[in-house]
């Protein structure tokens, strides 16, 4: 396991091109040791994620930049432990802005505006490396990851974290589309993912394959659940299929069991009545 030492520069890969991560100090039940900050390149460089609006985070990212040109500000997603301080670096430094727009409602930064509109394949290039853009809707609407090509290195954001699972967040976040999203990734040569929070993950297919199984043997903790108890309320649902979560994290459990049912019900095979969710 790397260091994780607040405002600490630390290298995590590099054979090709030279990967630094800067921890944010915003440790939490939700952001495990902080928000994860990297550093891409040596001569030209580009950043993910500035993370939240932190003076000493922001302090320690112009630092480390020790004033070599920052060509791009990369931005997985809006949530505020990801993207606020943004606006500020780009300032600083006029760097690119790249990510997608702020989608409306849901708990998202709205201080963060693209310098343009980027697509999904999109491949931001310089002299030293070349980064893909790719679009992995499911967490929220907006999520990207950004694939270092050099490095077969994914920056995965929120979508696929190191030793937890991302929340899913209707009506925005959508379990249909995280599935998706998890099954494109697969396809991707991957070596390493490098994630929003937590440390370097070495064996990508694993990690991603854990992430689907458990999904779907979550679902099926659903469905047969209802099979037992019939129509119920999505409070005692989530006290059933969640009887291994701790208590603080209920809340969390009970949005993404909501973006399950949704999932489910698109599909026909649940629906809600005036009894409560129940099979069809």
């Amino acid at each position: 396991m790397t260091r994780f030492n607040v405002g600490e520069p630390v290298q995590v890969a590099g054979s090709a091109v030279r990967v630094r991560r800067l921890l944010a100090p915003n440790a939490g039940p939700m952001t495990g040791p902080g928000t994860n900050t990297y550093l891409i390149g040596d001569k030209v460089l580009a950043l993910v994620d500035p993370g939240p609006d932190d003076p000493s985070h922001l302090k320690s990212i112009i630092e480390v930049i020790a004033g070599n040109p920052l060509r791009w500000i990369l931005v997985t997603h809006t949530h505020a432990d990801h993207s606020p301080a943004a606006a500020k670096v780009a300032e600083l430094t006029g760097a690119e802005l790249v990510g997608m727009p702020v989608p409306a409602g849901g708990h998202h930064d709205h201080s963060f505006m693209p310098n343009r509109t980027y697509l999904n394949g999109e491949i931001l290039s310089c002299e030293e490396f070349n980064i893909e853009l790719i679009h992995t809707p499911g967490h929220v609407s907006n999520h990207l990851c950004y694939l270092l090509r050099e490095e077969k290195l994914l920056f995965t954001g929120d979508h696929i974290l190191q030793g937890t699972t991302s929340v899913i967040l209707p009506p925005d976040g959508d379990m249909a589309d995280y599935m998706t999203s998890l099954h494109k990734l697969r396809e991707l040569p991957l070596d390493y993912l490098a994630p929003g929070h937590g440390d370097i993950m070495s064996a990508p297919l694993e990690a991603i394959d854990s992430l689907i199984a458990h999904r779907n043997k979550r679902e099926s903790k659903i469905m047969s659940t209802m099979a037992s108890t019939g129509a119920c309320d999505i409070d005692t649902l989530t006290l059933a299929v969640y009887d291994d979560v701790a208590p603080h994290l209920l809340p969390w459990a009970r949005l993404t069991l909501e973006a399950h049912l949704i999932k489910l019900c698109k599909e026909r095979k649940v629906r809600e009545s005036g009894r409560g969710w129940e099979l069809l």
